[in-house]
């Protein structure tokens, strides 16, 4: 995938995207938006992607929007018309992608750069990491989904606090709030993420993909929705090559060769 602002490659079942704007600390520009676009839908569609992983190259995994094309200044558009175009689609596809997205944080996310790692399903954070709410600090909201992924992870009182005092979190209090799945020393972050990437990678696909669409919508559903939800993802599930050849390697006393299908 030919690409000037990430770097993408499809390994052993694994897409990783790589945002890669080191200078900027990976500052999302008009480009890197679209190649965002571009990898997830290229993820959703590629049947030897099992999983992804999102990082970033040199010391940051995102800073968020590169002011130097802020919107809203001269010849950038409107505010609302680059969330409409640019960012929104790229949250869109991360939670509605029917495989797991896995966020590496080696350094700092701020803004909407945050947005992407709270928007992927599992996040590892380097201890030498740093969440920041940037969006505050020049007069804006958090956009981009923060709003609904802090009030959701942190209250709304800590969600509200956070937001508007251009608030950062170390690794250890990401952990702690539940914001973060795994904090580790950032020599062994790349191999930490690789370990649970291949695992997913090897894993029951398509359950997964109805996993995530059942949690999504737990999130504002009803129990009896969600009641209703479960009996037909369970059903469908149940179709499901690797449902037939996990009941074969349970019976068989085996470790189950899951094909994603």
């Amino acid at each position: 995938m030919e690409m000037t602002t990430l770097l993408v490659h499809v390994d052993d079942g694994i897409m990783h995207i790589r945002l890669n704007r080191p200078e900027v600390f990976n500052a999302c520009n008009n480009v890197m938006t679209t190649e965002l676009q571009k990898a997830f839908s290229e993820a959703g569609t590629d049947e030897r992607v099992r999983c992804v992983v999102l990082s970033g190259s040199g010391r940051a995994f995102c800073s968020g929007q590169d002011l130097k094309e802020a919107p809203g200044s001269e010849g950038q558009g409107t505010l609302r018309d680059a969330l409409e175009t640019r960012y929104n689609p790229i949250i869109r596809a991360m939670t509605s992608l029917p495989k797991p997205i896995i966020a590496s944080i080696n350094g700092v996310a701020a803004g909407a750069g945050l947005s992407l790692a709270l928007a992927a399903d599992i996040r590892i954070m380097s201890s030498a990491a740093k969440l920041v709410e940037a969006f505050s600090a020049i007069a804006l909201v958090p956009d981009s989904g923060a709003t609904f992924f802090y009030t959701r992870m942190l209250g709304y009182a800590q969600a509200f606090e956070f937001a508007t005092r251009n608030g950062q979190f170390t690794a250890e209090q990401a952990l702690k709030l539940g914001m973060v799945n795994m904090v580790v020393s950032p020599d062994v972050l790349d191999a930490a993420v690789l370990s649970l990437a291949k695992e997913y990678a090897a894993g029951p696909t398509t359950s997964y993909g109805y996993i995530k669409t059942l949690l999504r919508t737990a999130q504002t559903a009803t129990l009896d929705e969600m009641l209703d939800h479960e009996r037909e993802y369970q059903q469908k599930a149940g179709e499901t090559q690797d449902y037939a050849e996990g009941v074969r390697a349970f019976q068989e006393k085996r470790k189950p060769a899951f094909s994603g299908r």
